[in-house]
């Protein structure tokens, strides 16, 4: 029986996956037209505009957009690898075949005893819920090395590790699945290889670190957490604007350098509640790296001043990768990141307008979409701590001295 109902879910997955999959392909092809601005422009200008400067062999040194560590010129130099197709279609081909090997993984892992389905249905449903924004950003790639290596941690540790590297070359985040990885041999691989791709990026291409000097004047983008602020006080004088700046939307003005700095600090305080958490930690078991991965990752993205749609992507595959474990506790957590992403939706593209406009329903679909994040990584800490912490028993109470014994009286005669 138990065979006969995985044969009926493995076909159901894999008919659900199929018929959104193709959904997605004729967004992004333009045969049916997704509601909102155009989200495959990225790929069309901005993308194709590096792609150019990187077959010359140097980055895009000049352009303040490319904030991206040097190994993301791979994923911008990708579509080359299909010549016989345009740019452009090209890229949504392999963002596709991206979003085809991370299925693959969770059912590969979902399959073997012990494992359960539920990671792959999670993927299966959490992409399309995010729309055409998934295969028009290079995300969906990064967040392929991502689930590879926190799947591979428990088995194949130098794997992983060169995984995390690669990926952290590629998008910075995927180092914050060494969070809750203790083998040493993870960390070694891992740091081998960005050392080794880095020096050779550095060697071989001008320019492969002036994306750490673009980051500095960037402003409060208008779907993160601490927009919120800026777009109730527009409708009370505030009088900062709204720009395309750095390659995103971002409120610039008055107090905008103030919140700024204040979600950098929640940063670091999220941060050091994951130390705590490291030092504190004594069970570990072969989900607690996926969990960790997927709790400091809410955390990165929700205390950031930027919340690019594309960032849901990462929660969804790291999600994905928990539930592959019958014992991991993300449950709740992976439902939030899964509300989260069809609210997210809401707000980029089909209302985007309203977002960058404050209007009542933009400031509500952003406390919405930002509450629920706020609340799957609260949820998240919680049940990663109590998993992973002993609770610490109080000491028995000491024996009162000050008591006088009663006096044994000796039995009559």
């Amino acid at each position: 029986m138990e065979t006969k109902a995985v044969r009926w879910s493995l076909t159901g997955l894999l008919l659900t996956w199929g018929v959104t999959r193709l959904l997605l392909l004729l967004w992004v092809f333009g045969v049916y037209v997704f509601p909102g601005p155009d989200v495959t422009s990225d790929v069309s200008v901005i993308y194709q505009g590096w792609y150019d400067v990187l077959r010359t062999g140097t980055f895009p040194q000049q352009d303040v957009t490319w904030q991206y560590p040097p190994a993301a010129a791979l994923a911008i130099l990708s579509p080359a690898l299909l010549p016989f197709l345009e740019y452009t279609q090209a890229f949504f081909v392999l963002a596709f075949a991206a979003d085809l090997v991370v299925l693959l993984l969770l059912l590969y892992v979902g399959l073997r005893d012990g494992r359960r389905l539920r990671g792959a249905w999670v993927w299966v449903v959490g992409v399309p819920l995010l729309g055409p924004t998934v295969y028009s950003r290079y995300d969906v790639m990064v967040t392929a090395v991502a689930v590879a290596a926190v799947l591979a941690a428990a088995r194949h540790p130098k794997a992983a590790g060169a995984l995390v590297g690669f990926g952290a070359l590629l998008k910075v985040w995927p180092a914050l699945i060494l969070v809750g990885i203790r083998r040493r041999s993870v960390w070694a691989s891992a740091v081998a290889t960005v050392v080794a791709v880095a020096g050779l990026f550095a060697v071989a291409m001008p320019g492969a670190f002036a994306f750490l000097t673009f980051q500095r004047e960037r402003g409060t983008e208008v779907e993160s957490l601490g927009s919120l602020v800026f777009h109730i006080a527009r409708h009370h004088g505030w009088d900062g604007s709204v720009l395309l700046n750095y390659g995103s939307v971002e409120f610039l003005g008055p107090w905008v350098t103030a919140v700024s700095t204040a979600a950098l600090v929640l940063t670091g305080m999220a941060f050091g509640m994951l130390l705590l958490w490291r030092l504190t930690a004594t069970r570990f078991e072969a989900h607690t790296a996926a969990d960790a991965a997927l709790v400091a990752v809410l955390m990165f993205t929700t205390t950031s001043r930027v919340i690019s749609p594309q960032y849901m992507v990462w929660l969804v595959g790291l999600a994905a990768a928990c539930l592959c474990f019958r014992a991991s506790r993300m449950g709740v957590t992976a439902a939030l990141v899964l509300v989260a992403c069809f609210v997210t939706v809401l707000e980029f593209p089909i209302w985007f307008a309203d977002v960058v406009g404050s209007t009542p329903l933009g400031i509500t679909l952003l406390l919405v979409r930002n509450g629920l994040l706020v609340l799957a990584t609260v949820v998240g800490m919680r049940e990663l701590w109590r998993a992973t912490v002993p609770e610490r028993t109080p000491p028995p109470p000491a024996p009162d001295q000050t008591t006088t014994p009663a006096r044994e009286t000796s039995p009559s005669p």
